[in-house]
């Protein structure tokens, strides 16, 4: 077992500039966009993380070059997918749920698996799409086994995505590569993390895939090639929101350069929610600046779109003044954790009042004590227990290594932060 980290606390408001690596969404997204071209591409900017190592070991199990070099990733000429392979998915949502709608494209079998909690999350969905559409499918979560032909029809699905958008995603992603194409529908409840399709269109429009999303929860996909891009990868705008926060709750100022003046990546919000929660946010030539407030407002929110920005959001509700709602977040039972429950269990064991609800989370002000979080293998519940740690002392996260899955080194980032450290 990993030894607790002892999140350090801020002894006087934090001012820093901090770099953060590479978008893990985006990351993923184009390395299999990559294999999927057949030609030799060029991913500047990839992210260092558990994640993106999982997504290069699934593409060199289907038979594609693949080649690493730090954020630099190479990706050569193929001829196609090879089966045989064992795709190790670990907990990584973008390898298990965009890897299989390429990987039927294979030539012969390929079994997928993960960690024991990646086979308790949602995969019915995805799969009994693929089966639809004329793949040979044998189970409804992880373990599976998909028998490729070197070819799928496609053609026209139905689906209810209302439990990840990553459902969406994963099968645009190789829809042009199926013999009719793809027209998919979404028919349930709203699809939650919108701006992730977003960019999953954004990504297929810039490997020259015809997509068109002009109806409401329908998207065509018209068969083709995908072409070969070099692609540059944005900084992972989510990743840097736990270093805004270190600004908000010590009434400090922190800059994160690269910050994109237009981007689809659903980080993005947090500019507008911290500035309802009473921080100022400035964009301005290419970098991101929050100062903190004197005292921390709490907000009423919808968080549908930007689920993945909850951790964070509740620690700083769970350190405001005035109560809080974050709402439309039902779907993150099913995420790394049940992260709705875990929040919930982190901020009142540590004396905090906070409540699920049907669709979110309740917080309320409460004075909080030093005890130790839980990160259940979940890298944004580490880190929402590090912001927290900033203004309470003694709180101490069970495994901060978690982290890196996205990010390698945070516990250095961290404390190259707190020291004020120019281009953490």
């Amino acid at each position: 077992m990993p030894q607790p980290w002892s999140a350090p606390l801020a002894a006087t408001p934090v001012h820093a500039t901090v770099t953060v690596p590479g978008s893990k969404s985006i990351t993923n997204r184009v390395l299999v966009l990559a294999a999927l071209s057949g030609r030799a591409s060029t991913v500047t900017g990839a992210v260092e993380g558990r994640d993106a190592e999982l997504m290069v070991a699934a593409l060199r199990a289907l038979g594609v070059p693949v080649e690493a070099d730090g954020s630099t990733v190479r990706v050569g000429a193929h001829d196609g997918f090879r089966g045989g392979g064992e795709i190790d998915c670990g907990l990584a949502g973008t390898v298990m749920r965009f890897v299989p709608p390429a990987a039927v494209l294979a030539d012969g079998e390929v079994r997928f698996d993960g960690d024991p909690r990646a086979r308790e999350r949602p995969m019915g969905t995805i799969l009994g799409a693929l089966r639809a559409l004329g793949a040979d499918v044998a189970g409804d979560a992880l373990p599976f086994t998909l028998a490729g032909t070197g070819a799928l029809p496609g053609g026209v699905i139905t689906i209810d995505a209302s439990a990840s958008s990553q459902f969406v995603s994963g099968l645009l992603l190789s829809g042009a590569r199926y013999d009719k194409g793809l027209t998919l529908h979404h028919d349930g409840a709203p699809v939650p993390s919108m701006p992730h399709i977003d960019m999953t269109v954004e990504l297929l429009r810039r490997a020259g895939v015809v997509v068109d999303d002009s109806e409401p929860n329908t998207w065509r996909v018209e068969p083709g090639p995908v072409g070969a891009v070099d692609w540059v990868v944005e900084p992972d705008l989510s990743n840097a929101t736990p270093f805004l926060a270190a600004a908000a709750v010590t009434g400090g100022e922190v800059t994160v350069t690269g910050w994109p003046s237009a981007t689809t990546q659903p980080g993005d919000a947090i500019r507008d929610i911290l500035t309802r929660m009473g921080a100022e946010a400035v964009l301005a030539d290419g970098a991101l600046t929050v100062r903190g407030p004197g005292r921390l407002s709490g907000v009423d929110i919808d968080l549908r779109d930007v689920g993945e920005l909850t951790p964070t959001v509740a620690a700083l509700a769970a350190l405001a003044d005035s109560p809080s709602r974050l709402r439309g977040i039902a779907h993150l039972r099913g995420h790394e954790t049940d992260r709705l429950a875990a929040l919930v269990a982190e901020i009142t064991g540590l004396g905090g009042d906070a409540n699920e609800t049907a669709d979110g989370i309740e917080i309320r002000p409460a004075a909080l004590r030093g005890g130790p979080w839980k990160a259940y293998a979940d890298h944004r519940m580490a880190t929402a227990g590090a912001i927290v740690g900033l203004v309470v002392d003694g709180v101490a996260v069970d495994d901060i290594a978690t982290t890196a899955k996205t990010m390698p080194d945070f516990p250095g980032m961290w404390s190259r932060m707190l020291a004020g450290a120019e281009g953490n």
